[in-house]
């Protein structure tokens, strides 16, 4: 068994082994329990009684957080000319069509997030093999293929992001930093929570919300309780 480290056994000093905190005293403590000299993330990991080998039980959608992520979001907007000035009005990083096409195929993947139009996207389609893998691939149903480019890059900028189950039932996702007050971590963590209730699929059957889990980068995991969630979720 590995050492635990004198910051590790303060943080797990803090947390009441087996009980789960309402969301206002996890928002709290996440700040608490984390260490790290950099300002950390906050993630939030749901696990959902759904299969998601099955297509009627994927779980996946988007959501805005009021108060954004806190990180910096690179976004790429693949769009002919004449949307050129609306990509870039909206604050878009970067803004082309076939010159950046060809950089992503040479290898470049320098971004966090694609924005494009149903016109082109038989361009894109190409490189699929390589942002695929990545997460990176523009989706209609993730608002990143449309006609609204503008919109699309804004939403992205200020908070936007989407998600979706992974083969074990679980989505995890960042919500924040560690420099967030504790009203805006659990403000962040309601709004995500509220959209998931909402994506509940019919053929789900049992409980769908297993376990909400806060933590920040190196930081042990804070139980939630549900009932504190949902309640501010009605």
């Amino acid at each position: 068994m590995g050492r635990i480290t004198k910051n590790k056994k303060a943080s797990l000093g803090k947390l009441e082994k087996g009980k789960a905190y309402s969301i206002d005293e996890a928002a709290q403590l996440v700040k608490e329990v984390t260490y790290t000299k950099f300002d950390a993330s906050i993630d939030i990991d749901v696990r959902l009684g759904v299969d998601p080998r099955k297509a009627n039980q994927m779980v996946r959608g988007v959501v805005s957080l009021p108060h954004g992520t806190g990180k910096e979001i690179r976004v790429l907007a693949l769009v002919t000319p004449d949307r050129e000035e609306e990509a870039k009005a909206a604050g878009a990083d970067y803004v082309g069509l076939d010159e950046y096409i060809d950089k992503i195929k040479g290898g470049w993947t320098d971004i966090d997030v694609i924005i494009t139009m149903p016109p082109v996207m038989g361009k894109v389609g190409q490189l699929g093999r390589i942002l695929g893998p990545r997460g990176l691939m523009p989706n209609p149903k993730s608002g990143t293929v449309t006609m609204e480019v503008g919109k699309a890059v804004s939403e992205v900028k200020q908070g936007k992001i989407d998600f979706k189950v992974d083969k074990f039932g679980i989505v995890h996702t960042s919500i924040g930093k560690v420099s967030f007050t504790p009203e805006k971590i659990r403000d962040n963590a309601v709004e995500f929570m509220k959209t998931i209730l909402k994506l509940k699929p019919i053929a789900a059957k049992g409980t769908y919300v297993k376990s909400i889990y806060l933590s920040s980068t190196m930081s042990p995991g804070i139980k939630v309780e549900l009932k504190s969630v949902a309640d501010k979720t009605e």
